[in-house]
């Protein structure tokens, strides 16, 4: 095997209420990886179409994880890796967790398949602790596994797939602002009054057996989150009139992607999640920001080969 090239979807974290430990995957947005081996050790990267993205191994995330990967793995020989970026850095739909996964997946076939997924996790949480200072997984796991993940410990690492409801479909609006992680992490606060977080517990209780049991209505009533949009919301231009177009339009609820700018709805079928994507279209349009907006079902699929 001297070539392959693997698709490494764009994810939603947080999931409103469930900071760090909640995600799913999307389809159709995500980066593409080309690896080739070399008879040259260590990890040589071309940045396809995002010059802005440092072609340092031990700068870039998807470097990182590869370096890593090679270094435990003890081979002689050494790896080109090609990305071609889908999902924009400083989006707030997993970019780094994108490139980071998408390296994992591609080096772990190279390498003869010796890696299990919890070790590709481990791997690509590396990139992730490069690109915002802390590693996480909430990017990362549903990437590279597909559907919704709970990250329910990282140490030890314990994650888990969750049911996906049948006709359950996302609506992302990305308003062309950058938010980085780093930069948004810092806005939030160490502590948080115990009445918040209890609240939070129970959001985040119901989202999770909303899911199992296929109900819309409960899912629609455990998105919200007290204690991280409060501090993050103020990043994102027009956000409280999105949530209000949103619920108007008949979303389940909304929140924010990740650390930002992107915003996501959940919907109860494609009907109505493309009534959120008209209503968020009228909210933005005329600000004279630039956007796209994406409707989509969580992908099941995950990292995988092309």
């Amino acid at each position: 095997m001297k070539e392959i090239k693997v698709f490494a979807p764009a994810s939603v974290a947080n999931v409103s209420c469930a900071f760090d430990i909640l995600g799913f995957a999307l389809n159709d947005i995500g980066d593409v990886l080309t690896f080739r081996k070399t008879k040259e050790p260590g990890v040589k990267i071309i940045m396809k179409n995002e010059q802005q993205l440092s072609e340092d191994p031990e700068k870039n995330v998807a470097g990182v994880v590869a370096l890593a990967m090679l270094t435990m793995a003890g081979v002689d020989f050494g790896v080109e890796m090609e990305i071609e970026k889908g999902v924009s850095p400083g989006s707030g739909m997993g970019s780094s967790a994108s490139s980071a996964a998408g390296a994992a997946f591609g080096m772990n076939h190279l390498l003869g398949g010796v890696f299990s997924m919890q070790q590709l996790v481990k791997f690509s949480m590396i990139g992730e602790s490069l690109a915002s200072g802390v590693e996480h997984a909430d990017n990362a796991a549903p990437s590279l596994m597909g559907g919704i993940i709970l990250v329910r410990s990282l140490n030890p690492l314990d994650v888990i797939s969750l049911p996906v409801p049948e006709n359950l479909y996302v609506t992302l609006i990305h308003p062309d602002v950058e938010v980085q992680t780093k930069k948004a992490r810092l806005l939030l606060k160490q502590t948080v009054p115990l009445s918040d977080a209890v609240i939070q517990w129970g959001n985040i209780a119901g989202l999770i057996s909303g899911f199992y049991s296929n109900d819309y209505s409960l899912i629609g009533r455990s998105l919200e989150d007290v204690i991280i949009e409060p501090a993050r919301a103020l990043l994102i231009p027009l956000f409280e009139a999105l949530k209000a177009a949103a619920l108007s339009a008949g979303a389940l609820g909304s929140g924010i992607s990740g650390s930002g700018p992107s915003v996501f709805a959940l919907s109860e079928g494609k009907e109505t999640a493309e009534k959120v994507a008209k209503a968020f279209r009228e909210i933005y349009e005329p600000s004279g920001i630039e956007f796209k907006i994406h409707v989509s079902t969580v992908n099941k699929n995950g990292t995988h080969l092309i």
